[in-house]
């Protein structure tokens, strides 16, 4: 210490003015100060933040009497759902990192992820017992199995060596958990999608998730005592981190199982519901839903929309039906969302779908990501903010991951040079906003000149009756690559490749033009992105 500095002079750091940073504090705060509210709505089960944070103690008490603790992998494959909810918490109050899978992932996957993050505990819902029961099989060495049985689902069969209430019943109600001695204390470990090979483990820290949980409810003007519907995955970056951001606002949380139109309309109406995150998919299928559901919503609901480009489209249809629309932007490697589209007062007197064109833009960095640019990814400089020259999106700061788990050399490249390389290809506006054009594996060069497959997709989908489109490259002899258009029509529409590529003309530059259109179902990941690696393939074998 320099004794030279007197702001550094007899004030030392200890448990009176430094804690860590963790997400846990917020559910401690909730029991304690507003234990009567409602924190969870599942099915016919209503339960409280007072009685949650008792489950929540119970759960971590039982994981530590059967030997989980610090640096121990806990994982679910789970709904959104009372287990997985509480696990959010629960588990790291013992130490342990929470490890949420995908629950529409095959049984290989799901061995390798359990392997490779060591579970020692994995919570299973009945739903899934059988892809697990394989998974299990490839396995040498098997976690602790704890079944979970839902109430509101009365399929499948329960599996484990005991079910989720027996192993809380292990619980002392009165377990002294702490916070995390430090913040850098690993909190939950994530898969990516892993579509050209094994996933990578993405590893959360508490400070991040703190942190990440506030500033996506910043972005929102999220006040306290909200009403949210759970349409987006809690598997899925932590469900954005909005598990402890619900914690941190003293927010209702209402689950649901399966997402589908029938089901959400009916519950926005039931319970009042004023939140929802999802991808644009859950947002398309809500604006082309019957006449019938759509009359059950009558108040204003906010959305908070990312996991792929939203056209605009589908945000101006969402707008007419009184959905308050804010597009965000991240990856797993930055706990979800950590960039977005913040709404200015001078755009409020735009049309509809010039208001719908600027809400489809990235955005700017949110709250609490410390940097964010656009810039060429071999030299790291920044490029001009003309909305023209494509670049590389970069981001640092405390809401980046801590890396990736067991794989040094993939962590160096992703922070090499001091930022975490997305990925993913933007251009730079006047106004600081960022605009994806594609992932840099998705731009299509067609004789020399850069064509965005998201730029295209927007088109398509202003298209009466288009319900999806996606674009990805096409060899061609004489361009080297150029467009291919698959679309997937609305019920009981008509069209033709004609057509359409006559709308195309009408609509975009004779070089952009696909070079073929085709008429499909889309091919999706469980969280509702397009896989267009799927897509590639057939488009490769369409140009043979």
């Amino acid at each position: 210490m320099n004794s030279s500095n007197p702001y550094e002079f007899g004030m030392p750091r200890d448990a009176a003015n430094f804690q860590a940073l963790s997400p846990l504090s917020f559910l401690e705060r909730a029991a304690f100060v507003y234990p009567n509210k409602l924190a969870l709505i599942n099915g016919a089960l209503r339960q409280t933040w007072g009685e949650t944070y008792k489950r929540c103690v119970r759960f971590a008490s039982a994981l530590a009497q059967r030997g989980v603790g610090l640096g121990d992998t806990v994982a679910v494959i789970a709904p959104n759902g009372q287990a997985m909810f509480e696990a959010h918490f629960a588990v790291p109050m013992c130490g342990a990192v929470l490890n949420a899978i995908n629950t529409r992932l095959d049984a290989e996957t799901i061995a390798f992820i359990l392997q490779h993050g060591e579970a020692k505990v994995l919570l299973v819902d009945k739903e899934f017992s059988e892809t697990v029961q394989r998974a299990l099989g490839q396995m040498a060495e098997r976690p602790l199995v704890v079944g979970i049985d839902d109430a509101e689902y009365l399929e499948g069969s329960l599996i484990g060596e005991l079910d989720y209430e027996a192993l809380l019943v292990e619980g002392d109600p009165d377990y002294s958990w702490s916070l995390p001695a430090d913040e850098w204390q690993a909190i939950a470990l994530n898969y990516t999608s892993g579509t050209t090979g094994n996933p990578k483990g993405v590893v959360y820290h508490h400070r991040g998730a703190h942190l990440n949980a506030l500033s996506n409810a910043m972005c929102w003007d999220m006040t306290r005592f909200p009403v949210y519907l759970w349409t987006l995955p809690m598997f899925h970056c932590n469900g954005w981190c909005f598990p402890w951001a619900l914690a941190a606002y003293i927010g209702t949380s209402v689950c649901l199982r399966h997402v589908r139109a029938d089901a959400i309309y009916p519950a926005l109406a039931e319970h009042g519901v004023d939140h929802f995150c999802g991808a644009p998919i859950v947002l398309n299928m809500l604006a082309n839903a019957p006449a019938e559901l759509k009359a059950l919503k009558t108040q204003p609901v906010k959305v908070l929309t990312a996991g792929a480009a939203p056209p605009a489209a589908v945000i101006e249809a969402m707008e007419a039906l009184d959905f308050k629309v804010t597009h965000v932007y991240g990856l797993t490697e930055t706990y979800g969302p950590s960039v977005a589209c913040e709404w200015k007062s001078e755009w409020n007197e735009a049309s509809p779908e010039e208001r719908a064109k600027l809400k489809s833009r990235q955005g700017v960095r949110a709250p609490l990501l410390d940097e964010l640019m656009v810039a060429d990814p071999e030299t790291l400089q920044p490029v001009p903010k003309d909305g023209e020259t494509i670049g590389e999106i970069f981001m640092r700061g405390n809401v980046v991951m801590k890396g990736y788990l067991k794989n040094p050399t993939a962590t160096a490249e992703a922070f090499a040079g001091g930022w975490f390389h997305s990925g993913d290809l933007a251009v730079w506006h006047a106004d600081s906003y960022v605009e994806i054009k594609d992932r840099s594996k998705d731009i299509i060069i067609s004789g020399g000149e850069n064509i965005s497959s998201i730029e295209l997709e927007g088109i398509l989908y202003r298209h009466p009756h288009v319900l999806e489109a996606a674009v990805v490259a096409m060899d061609s002899e004489k361009w080297g690559e150029t467009p291919c258009a698959f679309i997937t029509l609305k019920p009981g529409a008509e069209s033709t490749e004609e057509s359409m590529l006559r709308f195309c003309q009408a609509h975009m530059a004779r070089f952009k033009l696909p070079g073929k259109v085709v008429f499909c179902e889309l091919p999706k990941t469980s969280t509702g992105k397009v896989q267009k690696f799927v897509l590639r393939e057939q488009a490769r074998k369409l140009s043979n």
